[in-house]
């Protein structure tokens, strides 16, 4: 088996935050993609990982020494409803690993069989989501996104009963924990001020170790989540499911099910079948995750102060912050793709003018943004004489910062990518593998690793996609 130095801290706490169990055996493992690098990453030796003891671990067939499988109980309101038990359902915490940098990282398997969790579930996952997750979690990770990873996928060789049969698929997923506002919430629904009080202290010490108290430590995930956030808005994704049991207080993208990027920039953009109401349209985003936020604000009142008036003040104080500090985060974001290195308030009207031009016209969001930099944007625009009065006043702007136009163009560059997960190609990935060819799946992964940098070899992939490959709606996969 491969030798993996696991340090399980969080199976050391109390039992009741989890089930231990062992992943369920899958028929006939076979390794679909290794990531060699995340697995260097983590101090883990690839070529043990890709042979048969290391494949029958990543499918969950055999536990390496020092592995302590558990499935993590959780709460969660999901869209809007509140549920006091979810928990992983199809998941298994194999461990954790210090990786090179000295940073703490989960190694969790998905879809790897029922869990005391399951509510009826299968435990498994199908092919499809798998590799949407593989793909879109390692493309974030590319653009600079704070995301889980993908390790590895594996084929069952099983089917999975959905609306159809499907071939079946385990995920090793690599995250810095998985911690979400729900495990805070299954606690202080049982009244559990203990338990609260250590998983407080557990998930400072894991995230922001300089958080002095459980305020402190509030509004230090309110920031990370406006950062989070403001990154998700100027790459036009759309996460899909922001569930409370989905929001991650360390500050990650995790949970990649419906998900998708936006094509044509529409502020209302809805993909999930399951999102009825848009209620985590791309719009919405933001006031989803500080909605999320006070949620979690409303478990750690006991931490913050005995007297619940205090409390309450105090911890209302800090998620009004997250507003501003969100505001504050988007203007840099999108300044920062307008190639403006200084933001001043007023920029934010420049940004707000160009995106309701594009929603007008129904322009590309990636396209647009990354034609700044060579003077292709124009193109985007089905009139584009409302865009050229607009690069006026931009260009004017840029004037004002005195930056040389080499420098500009490489900053915009860097700032806008060529290449997103667009959701037509990912879904024609996942067609074609499911029909044996992963040669379109392995073509994605490796353009979108590097999604800055021109590849005219793939300028398929840049492009939007024909009225007949339009993506309507996006699964959750469950």
């Amino acid at each position: 088996m491969p030798s993996i130095a696991f340090d399980n801290s969080y199976a050391r706490l109390p039992a009741r935050f989890f089930a231990r169990l062992d992943p369920q055996p899958v028929a006939e493992p076979r390794l679909i993609r290794l990531n060699l690098p995340l697995a260097q990453e983590l101090g883990l030796d690839p070529q043990a990982l890709a042979g048969p003891d290391g494949v029958a671990m990543l499918a969950g067939n055999r536990m390496p020494a020092g592995a302590e499988p558990i499935a993590q109980a959780y709460a969660g309101h999901q869209f809007g409803g509140f549920v006091p038990q979810l928990g992983d359902g199809r998941a298994h915490l194999l461990g954790e690993v210090v990786d090179r940098a000295g940073r703490r990282r989960d190694i969790q398997l998905k879809g790897s069989g029922r869990t005391p969790f399951s509510r009826m579930g299968d435990g498994r996952a199908a092919l499809g989501p798998v590799l949407r997750e593989y793909i879109v979690s390692e493309a974030m990770a590319a653009l600079g996104v704070p995301t889980s990873r993908a390790l590895a996928a594996v084929a069952t060789g099983e089917t999975v009963w959905r609306e159809t049969p499907l071939p079946g698929a385990v995920l090793t997923r690599v995250a810095s924990s998985h911690i979400r506002v729900g495990t805070f919430q299954y606690f202080a629904v049982r009244g559990d001020t203990e338990a609260l009080r250590i998983l407080c202290e557990h998930a400072r010490d894991r995230h922001y170790p300089e958080a002095e108290t459980p305020l402190d430590f509030l509004r230090a995930a309110c920031a990370a989540q406006a950062r989070l956030v403001a990154q998700w808005m100027g790459l036009g994704f759309i996460h899909g499911v922001m569930n409370t049991d989905n929001c991650h207080v360390g500050g990650e993208t995790i949970d990649y099910g419906p998900c998708a990027f936006m094509d044509a920039y529409h502020p209302e953009t809805v993909f999930s079948s399951i999102d009825s109401y848009g209620r985590y349209a791309y719009v919405n985003q933001p006031q989803i995750a500080a909605w999320n936020l006070a949620q979690l604000a409303s478990c750690l009142l006991p931490l913050i102060d005995p007297d619940e008036e205090a409390a309450i003040a105090a911890a209302t104080e800090v998620v009004h912050g997250f507003a501003p500090e969100y505001q504050a985060r988007w203007l840099e974001r999108f300044a920062g793709k307008l190639g403006i290195g200084s933001p001043r308030p007023e920029d934010g009207e420049l940004v707000t003018a160009l995106l309701a031009l594009m929603d007008r016209q129904g322009a590309d969001f990636t396209r647009s943004f990354r034609g700044l930099a060579d003077g292709s944007a124009r193109a985007e625009f089905a009139a584009p004489d409302a865009f050229d009065a607009w690069q006026a006043d931009w260009r004017a702007r840029l004037a004002q910062e005195g930056r040389e136009a080499g420098a500009l163009a490489a900053a915009l560059r860097a700032a806008n990518p060529a290449f997103i997960p667009r959701n037509h190609r990912v879904e024609q990935a996942i067609a074609a593998a499911s029909a044996g060819d992963f040669g379109p799946f392995e073509r994605l992964v490796t353009v979108l690793a590097c999604p800055f940098e021109d590849q005219p070899e793939a300028a398929d992939l840049m492009a939007s996609p024909e009225p007949h490959e339009v993506v309507e709606a996006t699964f959750c996969g469950t």
